[in-house]
């Protein structure tokens, strides 16, 4: 049964919505869908462009909307590697396998650059992406920040390095779909999109703000690029109830950030309880999930226990990631019923 299912294997979220979601989905006039909406005569694409443009301070010109981050990625990864004859794009090597799938869906070449393991974390080797962009002179370099599976991030100052130091006709796209659950802080932004005119940044509605359902997300550009911003763009405008229900979300921070102190009780209680065991080693992550390596001997009596109690979590698959979990951060007890389920069986196999 979905009804009692507890879902922590997609990074959704587990937590209520904010109240003013609550109340915008409840208020919501549905004669408001019997007509378009009117702004795009004063040439602004949507009341959350608008919005979003106020918050971030980026112009509304070259803010971006799609169906979720996901259509962000797949206009601009359909678009540049379409456009001219080279269609290669640089992707790291442990991150979410759409990326490939995107890039060959328009029959891009992809080439992965290494992502290492330290000590609790992955991280970029900066220097080393900058030498393998020049090299390969790649059409696009996706760069995930936080990156998916591995929960790291690079900093302003990195993302500032390796645009400093590439071709500019490069474009860069970075996935910030995890962004904002360790810091609130988005004043690098405009800085940077005002800056380098390849540049491309993603966020959405779906992690931070909990919203996966409503399909919204939402993105930046670097000026000139009038054209993409027109194909990426829809000209009749946007789903009316989801534009009501994003601006009541992005007018939530205080909520979500309170989540957000709630997934970080749960990255401790991870760490806490699991990290000092033998076989496991649990990955420091700025994102709603955490990446834990485990004794891979318990993996079938491990989800036998949790489908038992109708838990799901990841098992991973990717090459070199084989003997790790991903585990969405949900609610307090779900945490805890997954990490007492963890020790029960890792204790009675040991």
């Amino acid at each position: 049964k979905i009804d009692n299912m507890n879902f922590l294997d997609r990074n959704e979220f587990n937590f209520e919505p904010s109240q003013k979601v609550i109340d915008a989905v409840k208020n919501f006039d549905p004669k408001d869908l019997c007509f378009y909406t009117r702004i795009y005569d004063e040439g602004k694409k949507s009341v959350i462009s608008v919005r979003v443009s106020e918050i971030y301070g980026v112009p509304e010109s070259q803010v971006l909307l799609a169906y979720g981050g996901e259509d962000i990625l797949k206009n601009a990864i359909h678009y540049f590697l379409t456009k001219g004859s080279n269609k290669k794009i640089l992707i790291p090597e442990f991150s979410w396998w759409y990326y490939n799938r995107v890039a060959s869906e328009c029959d891009g070449v992809f080439e992965m650059y290494p992502l290492y393991e330290q000590e609790d974390t992955f991280a970029y080797n900066v220097d080393e992406v900058i030498e393998y962009t020049n090299r390969i002179h790649p059409r696009m370099l996706l760069l995930a920040s936080p990156n998916n599976p591995t929960g790291n991030s690079l900093t302003p100052e990195e993302i500032g390095r390796i645009m400093e130091h590439i071709p500019d006709d490069t474009m860069v796209l970075i996935d910030e779909a995890y962004a904002s659950f360790i810091t609130s802080d988005t004043d690098y932004i405009a800085p940077l999109v005002n800056k380098y005119r390849n540049l491309i940044i993603s966020r959405t509605l779906s992690k931070f703000y909990g919203l996966p359902g409503l399909r919204c997300g939402f993105g930046f550009i670097g000026a000139g690029h009038d054209h993409f911003v027109s194909y990426i763009n829809k000209y009749l405008g946007y789903n009316r109830f989801s534009e009501v229900v994003a601006l009541a979300a992005l007018d939530s921070d205080e909520h979500y950030r309170r989540v957000a102190d709630d997934m970080e009780w749960g990255r401790q209680l991870y760490k806490k309880a699991l990290g000092d065991l033998e076989g496991f080693k649990v990955y420091k992550s700025v994102a709603n999930f955490i990446l834990i390596k485990y004794p891979v001997a318990i993996k079938e009596a491990l989800q036998k226990a949790l489908a038992d109690q109708n838990y799901k979590i990841k098992f991973m698959t990717d090459k070199g990631l084989e003997s790790c979990l991903r585990i969405t951060l949900g609610r307090k007890e779900q945490t805890q019923t997954v990490v007492d389920t963890i020790l029960k069986v890792f204790n009675r196999q040991s």
